[in-house]
């Protein structure tokens, strides 16, 4: 018998335990080719050693148990035997391991993402062996007593782009440099050192940099899961090739309009679009996992809901967004594209007629809110994530560059992350900081942003609330409780 580790799933040892998990890609349910659904699983430490010796390549179980008992040399062969197939079978059943008589067939019931099999949702299914119930974040938040563990990186591997987005956060004059190969790859390794699971690649234009699939490839070799955020317009044969190989990769991409004209005229380059959309189609045709944003603005208010449209007959999530925020030197001039708070409250009410869940999905979200505690955290940023662009400044989100949070080039992934002041900081502010935001009476219906802040802020003051959201939380409120008095009359 062989056995393998599925190639789209991820493991780390943490010593006293250890975690698997697959590439979720933007909420997407996915299940095997059995229709088992995939999610992620703590095992105990005698099941991490069991697990760790699989790899992808298949290995029957007799290589497996003399590898096993290597720890355990006092335990009888055929007992570790009969274990590891007992266990094996569990996580082939959950979707994480592949077995077969041959090789070949275990080989051919590995993984692959296919759109036939994915169903756009936006809740993750999340289970565990022996009975755990905890999330992972609560699992990882009482095991490490709430020590922060770095498990999602931002990197932007170059400020370089080919489009001048209109509603852009970074400045024009900025988009100069890219990434230092050398660089790059040390950032991977410390990474990897790190336990960290998810590495979000971006630019700029990510595509723009000679070594991306160098880097692509490294990331594979560490067991990353990878989220390219890209526009496409460059994806060639030699890119496609490379990301078919990567069953751990995802890409995201912005689709604006299904009007060339519009659409172009956001990214003011001629072209974009067919190039865009071209390349959306060639990816879904390749099965590789895709998410296309569509932000809502004043030049395509009446023209995402075809985008949502395109999407949904290919079985891709399209994400809408009404949130620009302002450029991270605190120059506003991009928000004079944003939507009015009219235009707002239409966009709100189109949900509400278009989504048949969107009221309960809505009041699962207002009910968690109820529950505020001043002691909470406000958002994941230096708590499970953070970005590192082209020229090693380390900020706490992409968006918030004009918040230097230490410098990699300087000191390591690491050391930032324990010892900077600033993002220590950041990592202690609780929503207590924010004594607005706790009386407000709107509260449910915000979410607390500290970069949509400090951008739009002439000082960069993160605590100071953007009103334009305030705003938006109380046409937010309106419409639902009038939806809901409508339902109930």
């Amino acid at each position: 018998m062989f056995f393998k580790r599925k190639s789209n799933v991820i493991y780390r040892n943490y010593d006293s335990f250890g975690y698997i998990t697959d590439n979720r890609n933007f909420g997407y349910k996915l299940a095997d080719d059995d229709g088992n659904d995939i999610g992620d699983k703590i095992i105990s430490q005698s099941g991490s050693i069991f697990f760790s010796v699989l790899d992808e390549k298949p290995q029957t179980l007799d290589c497996l148990a003399q590898k096993i008992k290597m720890k355990f040399e006092n335990v009888d062969i055929e007992i570790i035997k009969n274990d590891a197939m007992e266990f094996y079978s569990l996580l082939e059943s959950e979707g994480f391991v592949a077995s077969g008589l041959t090789a070949k067939e275990c080989d051919e019931k590995d993984f692959a993402f296919s759109y036939k099999n994915a169903k756009i949702n936006n809740n993750s299914n999340c289970s565990a062996i022996n009975n755990f119930k905890k999330s992972t974040q609560e699992f990882f938040d009482e095991y490490f007593n709430s020590k922060p563990q770095l498990t999602n990186l931002h990197i932007e591997i170059t400020s370089k782009c080919n489009e001048r987005c209109i509603h852009c956060y970074i400045p024009h004059e900025n988009k100069t440099e890219c990434i230092d190969s050398a660089l790059m790859y040390n950032i991977l390794e410390q990474c990897r050192k790190m336990n960290v699971l998810h590495i979000t690649i971006s630019g700029g234009e990510p595509l723009l940099h000679d070594e991306f699939i160098n880097f692509l490839r490294k990331c594979k070799e560490y067991n990353f899961s990878v989220n390219v955020l890209s526009n496409l317009t460059l994806l060639n044969e030699d890119i496609l090739d490379e990301m078919k190989k990567n069953h751990l990769l995802s890409v995201q991409t912005s689709l604006y309009a299904m009007d060339a004209n519009i659409h172009d005229a956001i990214t003011q380059v001629k072209g974009s679009f067919e190039k865009t959309k071209n390349a959306i189609l060639t990816l879904v045709e390749n099965n590789i996992p895709l998410q296309i944003s569509c932000p809502i603005m004043k030049q395509n208010i009446d023209y995402y809901k075809d985008v949502m449209s395109f999407g949904a007959k290919l079985n891709v999530k399209v994400g809408s967004d009404y949130v620009i925020i302002a450029k991270y030197n605190n120059t506003t001039q991009n928000l004079d594209n944003r939507l009015s708070i009219e235009d707002v409250g239409k966009i709100i009410n189109q949900q509400l007629v278009n989504d048949p869940y969107y009221i309960e999905s809505l009041q699962k979200e207002i009910e968690n809110k109820k529950e505020m505690n001043p002691d909470d955290f406000v958002c994941s940023i230096c708590y499970s994530s953070i970005c590192i662009a082209e020229t090693g400044n380390v900020y706490p989100c992409a968006g918030w560059q004009g918040c230097v949070v230490g410098n990699i080039n300087k000191n390591s992934l690491n050391e930032i992350w324990t010892k900077s002041p600033k993002v220590q900081y950041l990592r202690n502010l609780r929503k207590r900081d924010f004594p607005k935001c706790i009386k407000c009476t709107d509260k449910e219906f915000c979410t607390m942003c500290m970069v949509r802040n400090a951008n739009e802020h002439p000082l960069g003051d993160p605590l100071e609330v953007n009103d334009y959201f305030c705003r938006i939380a109380k046409i937010n409120k309106k419409i639902f409780l009038d939806q809901k008095y409508n339902l109930r009359n």
